[in-house]
């Protein structure tokens, strides 16, 4: 890896995109299109694991370069019961994330452990995000405000 520029004061303007997609048992789910389909997953996914990838896409405007990096983290989600699936997808955050779960919200009591970024999960790896910048030729600390 090339080392960041010292002489850089800051960046340009930098564009960041991020979305996520649950690989479970050989199938790709992003948000659920209705309370029906949610309460399906939510019934297979119990009890077991499935990985959240989430692809990050950084762009140098001034500079036109990007960078392209994927992160993975395991999920296990909690054995809960139809009840508490209904009562969940009923508050209709299930149908606006990949997965059809959360971990920083509604959702998060009925994920028993990850293994990886915990960021990753919540839409965005702040450690890739570095090691994004990184590539580009910029510290983090580049984005720091300063007084």
């Amino acid at each position: 890896q090339r080392q960041p520029s010292a002489s850089r004061v800051g960046p340009g303007p930098l564009v960041l995109g991020c979305d996520s997609v649950l690989a479970f048992e050989g199938e790709v789910l992003g948000k659920p299109a209705t309370a029906a389909e949610a309460i399906h997953r939510w019934r297979q996914m119990r009890g077991r694991a499935g990985v959240l990838h989430t692809g990050h896409c950084l762009v140098d405007v001034t500079g036109g370069r990007h960078v392209e990096e994927v992160a993975a983290t395991t999920v296990y989600f909690a054995n809960i019961t139809d009840a508490e699936i209904t009562a969940y997808v009923a508050t209709g955050e299930p149908l606006r994330v990949a997965g059809a779960f959360t971990i920083d919200g509604i959702g998060g009591p009925f994920v028993e452990r990850i293994i990886g970024d915990p960021g990753n999960v919540v839409g965005l790896s702040l450690p890739l995000l570095r090691r994004m910048l990184w590539q580009l030729g910029l510290p983090i600390n580049a984005l720091w405000r300063r007084a």
